[in-house]
């Protein structure tokens, strides 16, 4: 799998995507999507592209993919990890509500009709591994062949974000995909991010369960409230000191989880070689360039049409 191969199949993700939406719309009359299949849809339009991507790349499933065995003591300190990185998220994401809505808070009322179990299974498991099985497996250890690992981290994070097809989750998650795919070189195992991902997206279904089972009117306070400019500014000022702070501890853990995970040598030598100086491999193809245009173009329509 080269970053060609990569390159055409995040084009067919979008492609794909934007045929389910085409499709729903010609239907709008007729039928409408259900928050259930939608969930699935919206996942198996990743795994579906990611799954032929690994079955025609003529390699076995765990070389494109990276599965490997992580200690028990590192689990843990994953999941550290994890809630370390929170406050970064949490940032980003009141930056980005400055310009655009909360697109999570404006579906959690029907996520909130499911069964808890449905949807802690569906957006606390199966989305994760979709979505990690197609961008920091096939995506990222694709563009990594070039051998040009930063930009296969920034670029693997900028899909993921554009992926979200909004403005408001988009920053986040680049955020996200960043922390994991480093996370994943830390490692180097693909389960480390599944189960970053996993853990980041299961406290988010709990606290919204949790909110609206203990604490009905706090919760409809919050979904109902409008924040002003001031207040925002006010709410960001705060998460910034604690996002600094936070993300160098998660560094912190980053070097241990390296250390424990005996990954300390290959990292060095990847400092070394992007300090080196050496020709990186190419990553951008028309392909990709096409595909990031449609995602740009998308989101500011869906901001037009709000």
């Amino acid at each position: 799998m080269n970053y060609r191969k990569v390159n055409w199949c995040f084009l067919g993700m979008i492609m794909l995507h934007l045929g389910v939406v085409g499709l729903l719309l010609a239907l709008r009359n007729v039928y409408s999507m259900g928050m259930v299949t939608n969930l699935l849809v919206s996942e198996l339009i990743l795994a579906v592209p990611a799954f032929l991507a690994v079955l025609t790349s003529r390699e076995k499933p765990n070389r494109v993919l990276g599965f490997h065995k992580l200690k028990v003591s590192s689990v843990f300190m994953i999941i550290l990890y994890t809630f370390l990185m929170g406050p970064l998220t949490t940032l980003l994401n009141a930056i980005s509500m400055l310009f655009v809505d909360n697109a999570v808070v404006s579906i959690s009322g029907e996520v909130l009709n499911l069964p808890f179990l449905l949807t802690f299974f569906l957006m606390a498991v199966f989305g994760p591994v979709c979505e990690e099985l197609c961008f920091r497996g096939v995506v990222y250890r694709g563009y990594l062949k070039s051998g040009n690992v930063v930009g296969a981290v920034l670029l693997s994070s900028l899909l993921f974000g554009l992926m979200h097809m909004n403005f408001n989750q988009a920053p986040y998650a680049f955020a996200i995909g960043v922390s994991m795919a480093v996370l994943v070189e830390a490692t180097g195992s693909l389960w480390s991010s599944i189960l970053m991902h996993v853990v980041f997206n299961a406290q988010s279904v709990l606290a919204m369960y949790f909110y609206q089972r203990f604490f009905p009117r706090v919760w409809l306070e919050q979904t109902q409230a409008v924040a002003t400019s001031e207040d925002m500014i006010a709410a960001i000022s705060v998460y910034l000191v604690i996002a600094v702070i936070s993300t160098a501890l998660a560094v912190c853990v980053l070097v241990w989880l390296c250390r424990n995970q005996g990954r300390e040598e290959y990292v060095l030598w990847l400092l070394r070689e992007g300090k080196s100086g050496k020709k990186k491999g190419k990553l951008i193809s028309i392909p990709l360039i096409i595909a990031i245009v449609i995602c740009l173009g998308y989101m500011i329509l869906n901001v037009v049409w709000q």
